[in-house]
């Protein structure tokens, strides 16, 4: 294969919800633009209008289409039919390159890609953890089964790719070292996206955005809105949006306590629109990857509050003043009376915006990431012995 000869690739994932659903659109846009042909392959179960919207708007680059099937969360029997399908699906497309998202896409790619080496498929596999099975407790039943697979699948993958030094750290304290090549890309924003948000007249204080999931801290964040009034000196207002089970059980704790004339739950909406809601943006996670909220608030010049966690340090920057520990509602209030009161403090805190610019571009990302397809495809006949590591970060 020559090095500007056009490459088929496909990317399969679990749910099109959230950051690996934005990564994977970057990624074909880019990718479709510099002549590759894209395709996605995920569950048809999860998403609602919003993520419908957004297959709308790349299908335009998915020149080997939008394939939709049954795939569960959680381990199960389900799986194999759901592998044979896909296996069926992904045979007929050719690819050159398939690249597993989260777990249950990694699985996949290597498994069905592996399947497809046996009858002399030239197919590169890549895995692209973005937290995933990651998230689970080493010290769980469940964690350890999680984390034998993953190390059972390394011998069926041409490279890991890590979004975060974070990530490829969490990835050799739980699962080990990697036994197969690696290389750290991290996310990057399209160059619209850096054009400032202009925030509204009637913009509230602070603004949650994300999955309404305990793992992303939205109970957090509403306790520690109330007592941040208390530390303030007065009513604060705020808004959320995002969708998920959990939602139901937030909105009865803001009536419950007394806020629901000063919190508004929206559903989920592009992050650009619901930047300009609010004045600030809190990131109360418990735990994340690579977050692609925090890379675009920032990039849309809005103050962020952040929990330490994750990635996010090499975002913000290991000293930045607004990050706050996980899941400890008191410190977080602190530091929202303390952007109420001091409106200039989070203002100033937050990263260059010319450096910002320079390493979170997605043109970059997926150079990157072609440039690592194309490594591999080079020798792709035969499974590589020695892993090679590196870091284009």
């Amino acid at each position: 294969m020559t090095a500007h000869h056009p490459l088929r690739i496909l990317h399969c994932f679990r749910s099109p919800v959230g950051g690996i659903f934005r990564h994977v659109r970057d990624l074909a846009e880019e990718h479709a633009k510099a002549g590759h042909q894209v395709g996605i392959l995920c569950d048809s179960t999860t998403g609602g209008d919003y993520e419908d919207a957004l297959f709308e708007s790349v299908m335009p680059h998915l020149a080997l289409g939008l394939t939709r099937l049954p795939i569960r969360r959680s381990l199960g029997l389900s799986d194999f039919t759901s592998a044979l399908k896909s296996f069926g699906e992904v045979k007929n497309l050719q690819p050159d390159v398939l690249h597993g998202h989260g777990a249950k896409g990694g699985a996949f790619v290597r498994l069905i890609g592996s399947r497809l080496r046996v009858s002399r498929s030239c197919v590169a596999r890549f895995y692209s953890p973005h937290g995933g099975s990651l998230h689970y407790d080493e010290k769980t039943l469940r964690g350890q089964s999680y984390f034998a697979i993953e190390r059972f699948l390394e011998r069926w993958t041409d490279s890991l790719v890590f979004v975060s030094d974070y990530e490829r750290r969490t990835y050799e304290a739980k699962i080990g070292t990697p036994r197969t090549a690696w290389r750290l890309i991290h996310n990057g924003l399209r160059s619209h996206e850096f054009d400032p948000v202009v925030t509204l007249p009637d913009a509230v204080d602070f603004l949650y955005i994300g999955m309404m999931r305990d793992l992303k801290g939205p109970d957090v964040f509403i306790e520690a809105l109330r007592r941040a009034e208390q530390l303030a000196g007065r009513p604060l207002r705020a808004v959320m949006v995002g969708d998920g089970d959990d939602k139901p059980r937030y909105k009865a704790r803001i009536e419950a306590i007394g806020m629901g004339s000063r919190v508004t739950l929206r559903d989920a909406m592009p992050a650009r629109e619901a930047f300009a809601l609010a004045r600030a943006v809190v990131i109360p996670s418990r735990a994340e990857s690579m977050p692609y909220i925090v890379l675009e608030a920032v990039a849309a010049g809005k103050p962020v509050i952040s929990t330490r966690v994750g990635g996010i340090p090499e975002i913000l920057g290991p000293d930045f003043a607004g990050f706050v520990p996980p899941d400890d509602s008191e410190a977080l209030a602190g530091a929202m009376a303390k952007a109420t009161n001091e409106p200039e403090w989070l203002s100033g805190a937050m990263p260059d915006m010319a450096d910002f610019r320079e390493k979170f571009s997605a043109q970059t990302m997926a150079d990157r990431m072609s440039a690592l397809y194309r490594e591999h495809l080079s020798g792709s006949t035969q499974d590589s012995a020695e892993p090679r590591a590196s870091s284009l970060s």
